[in-house]
């Protein structure tokens, strides 16, 4: 997961000006982070998070945007699963998740994401796809598996992050595994265009980078096994041929023709060796053509005399595996 660690650290490091682009990733942060709870009979905000910073930017905004004080603290999750940060708002909460968007006027939880956020501008839907990173993303390493990934709270607001994306043309999909709602980004260069308009520019470089390494190394694993397919058919032909023009030698005997025992000794003469070597090792020199052209008349005459004899063709010495 050192790739959704970088792109958090690079994220929570964005220095934003508009207190509306800050107010829209907040409201997103907070509403795929956590959730309401009522705290001694009043309603509370609750953020969980895997990162220390995450969290500090989250108390600083809630300060600064809604002058709320927030509470935080440290929960060890144990088994190497390192700590989740608590940010909790139980003073003015109710108020805090009004103007968040996390209750509507009636006092009734919002399911996905406030209209107002979702119709905004590219800026607004950028630091709604920030917002929602910071609190629930992950980055995986680019390859066949790549993917850009935020699990959601529900399906509700996992369609309205699907529906910012596309408003930035970003082609995103919700999808449902073990009742886990999560919205994916899959295509290479929707991955790296996401990550630039969330603001993680030098995230987008490494991660491009580690694409381009990988696809020179998968092409350069396909030419060898491209190499190594040839090779092996080439000598896969190469014993059955052998085996055949020993058949056929058998078959004939002395009715061989001259011309034609000399190509097929030639055959059996450099078992491993391509028809145009074969030409070249000829006295005199033949075209591969030649060579190919008196083997297979060779094969052809035997096998004709193979069926006027009753006995088994030249395709009776090759091995199993070559048997077609």
């Amino acid at each position: 997961m050192a790739l959704t660690a970088d792109v958090k650290d690079e994220l929570v490091a964005v220095e934003v000006s508009k207190t509306s682009v800050r107010a829209a990733e907040l409201a997103a942060l907070l509403r795929f982070s956590g959730g309401l709870h009522i705290i001694s009979g009043r309603i509370a905000v609750e953020s969980e998070l895997d990162s220390q910073k995450v969290a500090q930017r989250v108390r600083r905004d809630l300060a600064e945007l809604y002058g709320v004080r927030s509470e935080g603290k440290v929960i060890s999750s144990g088994a190497g699963k390192g700590a989740t940060y608590v940010v909790r708002v139980v003073e003015g909460g109710e108020t805090l998740a009004r103007q968040t968007g996390l209750l509507d006027a009636r006092r009734r939880p919002i399911r996905g994401l406030p209209n107002r956020l979702t119709t905004g501008n590219r800026e607004d839907l950028a630091a709604i796809w920030r917002g929602a990173f910071l609190a629930r993303g992950s980055l995986t390493d680019p390859g066949r598996s790549a993917a850009l990934e935020v699990v959601c709270p529900g399906n509700e607001a996992a369609m309205a992050l699907v529906g910012a994306a596309g408003r930035l043309r970003i082609p995103a999909k919700a999808r449902e595994v073990r009742g886990v709602h999560r919205v994916v980004v899959r295509e290479g260069e929707a991955i790296a265009a996401m990550l630039r308009l969330m603001g993680a520019a030098a995230t987008v470089a490494a991660w491009e980078e580690m694409r381009q390494r990988r696809e020179v190394r998968a092409t350069a694993n396909r030419l060898v096994n491209f190499d190594d397919a040839n090779l092996r058919r080439s000598a896969q032909a190469a014993v059955a041929a052998c085996a055949r023009v020993e058949r056929a030698l058998e078959i004939l005997g002395d009715e061989v023709p001259d011309h034609l025992r000399y190509a097929g000794e030639l055959r059996l003469g450099h078992r491993d060796a391509s028809l145009d070597e074969l030409g070249h090792f000829a006295d005199p020199p033949m075209t591969k053509d030649a060579v190919a052209g008196r083997i297979r008349r060779l094969l052809a005459m035997a096998d004709k005399r193979a069926v006027d004899l009753g006995v088994p063709g030249t395709d009776a010495n090759l091995p199993p595996e070559l048997d077609d």
